[in-house]
């Protein structure tokens, strides 16, 4: 099993711990699973069966919008949920993945939905949506 070790990495004017051990297959096992989908949801439960009040908004916004994505359950693969905190350095499930890119968590989404970017954002990835520009087929 591997040791995690905390290596400071420098944001800004200020420092950041990332866990360092992250193994090459569950890296690259996250690689391909975050860039097969156009949206990719690493949530508590399905998408039919959320487990937590997070995943469940994060549902819902999704939802609403129409927007289409995968689910991937961490509550059934231990190596995943851990690993997908230390891909992403983001200390908490959901996780939401947009062409590739960590978007956030449940607290992130609902904001750019309650500010109203959320169509702009997915029309700027060409995520269809329903209320943006690029259109549900």
């Amino acid at each position: 099993m591997l040791s995690a070790r905390l290596i400071p990495v420098r944001i800004g004017q200020r420092f950041c711990s990332a866990t360092a051990q992250l193994s090459s297959e569950l890296k690259t096992k996250i690689d391909g699973i975050i860039k097969k989908d156009p949206v990719v949801v690493f949530m508590k439960g399905t998408q039919k069966e959320p487990m937590c009040g997070f995943s469940r908004n994060v549902k819902l916004v999704l939802d609403h919008h129409q927007v289409t994505f995968k689910d991937y359950n961490v509550l059934e693969d231990s190596e995943l949920r851990e690993g997908i905190k230390k891909y992403s350095d983001w200390p908490t499930i959901p996780q939401v993945y947009v062409k590739g890119e960590f978007v956030g968590g449940a607290d992130i989404l609902i904001q750019m939905h309650k500010d109203g970017e959320i169509s702009d954002f997915f029309d700027g990835k060409q995520v269809p949506n329903k209320y943006g520009n690029q259109k549900l087929t």
